[in-house]
């Protein structure tokens, strides 16, 4: 049930056709980790605060460096030096007292990865590593939770949604990280932004897609990116969608 202030500050939500007070609910019940509060993260915590999911739990080992925010939204100048995960959490809060926004400061690994996630409803990670992305799809996967990935690169960006617990129409398995990506490739063959820079805005973009996948995953409302992944090009201002399937 939502309170006489959840009311007012979600009435755009509860007049919208097709959403109303059960999706908010659902929201309000929902919890969430957020792994990486850099520049995709950043949009993901400052909507789904918005949005009320009720726990967001924010885990990154970095601290806040002046470099960051020209694309890393929820740290402030009065932030630099400050670990992010705090910063982060702060930020969500000022938006909105009601959530509970627990920060760790620490990395995911395999040793600790499915006792963050096990807890989680949905899994929204936005890292800069190859190597941590994968390793972080095969620990969604184990601990049968949905997860929404994200990646920027310059002017573009990507996102994708792996369920491979999950089973489509014909009552197959959908397809996961390793179906997109059979081979992963070493982290020092992809270039960081620190060499090849990155437009902020494009963060923005994908980051805000990648919140707006996770209250879809939340409510049952739409169709999730499962088995698709939206590629966008910043210079040409267009979309494409790629199919992928289970191998």
């Amino acid at each position: 049930m939502l309170n006489e202030s959840e009311t007012i500050r979600y009435s755009r939500h509860l007049i919208l056709k097709g959403f109303g007070s059960s999706a908010q609910s659902k929201l309000k019940n929902s919890r969430v980790l957020i792994i990486g509060a850099g520049g995709l993260g950043s949009p993901v915590i400052a909507y789904l605060a918005a949005a009320g999911v009720g726990h967001l739990t924010i885990i990154d080992d970095d601290r806040v460096e002046l470099s960051n925010l020209q694309r890393q939204i929820v740290h402030g100048q009065n932030d630099i030096g400050h670990e992010k995960a705090i910063s982060g959490a702060e930020f969500a809060r000022a938006i909105n007292s009601d959530i509970k926004t627990p920060p760790i400061c620490r990395r995911v690994t395999d040793e600790n990865s499915q006792n963050l996630m096990a807890p989680q409803d949905v899994i929204i990670e936005g890292t800069d590593r190859f190597s941590t992305r994968a390793m972080i799809a095969m620990n969604s996967q184990i601990a049968g939770r949905p997860l929404v990935s994200g990646a920027v690169s310059m002017f573009d960006g990507q996102l994708s949604v792996f369920a491979p617990h999950l089973l489509d129409e014909a009552g197959l398995a959908h397809p996961s990280f390793s179906c997109l990506y059979p081979e992963i490739p070493d982290d020092d063959d992809l270039p960081a932004c620190e060499i090849n820079g990155i437009l902020g805005a494009t963060t923005g973009i994908i980051g805000t897609l990648m919140a707006m996948e996770a209250i879809k995953l939340i409510t049952g409302i739409g169709e999730p990116l499962i088995g698709r992944l939206l590629l966008y090009d910043g210079r040409a201002a267009r979309f494409t969608e790629l199919k992928y399937a289970r191998k």
